[in-house]
């Protein structure tokens, strides 16, 4: 990515308050995910973050959920309101896209309520037949297991 970004898939690079912070507090999918929760689906996942060249600090995240050879899933991503506009979520995508495509892997799914136009963009398209898709929801309630 040029334009003073860069993207790395470095984990030690990650700021996870940062990260947090953006999705708990301005993220329609995850307001309100606790600290614990983002810490763990960070250490399960292939993370990218993009960072400003010039003072190093992260701008953007995505967070991937794959087994780098049928399915992937891209998940949490996130552009700091500062540098919105500025193609960064655009070339993160496509970052994205280009890293998991020598895998093989045959899907990457996404779901989003109002950045079609970003996605698109990079060759992601509607699914042909939702219905052949189901999901299961558990309950928004704490587990005993995830508390102890």
């Amino acid at each position: 990515m040029n334009d003073g970004f860069e993207i790395s898939t470095d984990p030690a690079r990650l700021d996870p308050a940062r990260i947090h912070h953006w999705l708990s507090t301005d993220a329609y999918w995850a307001i309100g995910r606790s600290r614990e929760t983002q810490d763990r689906a960070i250490a399960s996942s292939l993370n990218f973050g993009v960072y400003d060249t010039a003072s190093g600090a992260q701008v953007a995240y995505a967070r991937i959920v794959t087994d780098y050879a049928t399915f992937s899933w891209l998940c949490d991503v996130y552009v700091d309101r500062s540098v919105r506009g500025k193609g960064v979520g655009s070339g993160l995508v496509t970052a994205v896209r280009d890293h998991l495509a020598p895998y093989g892997t045959r899907r990457i799914l996404l779901a989003t309520d109002d950045a079609h136009g970003v996605y698109a963009k990079v060759g992601f398209e509607p699914l042909d037949d939702p219905s052949q898709w189901m999901n299961l929801l558990f309950s928004r309630q704490p587990s005993a297991r995830a508390e102890g």
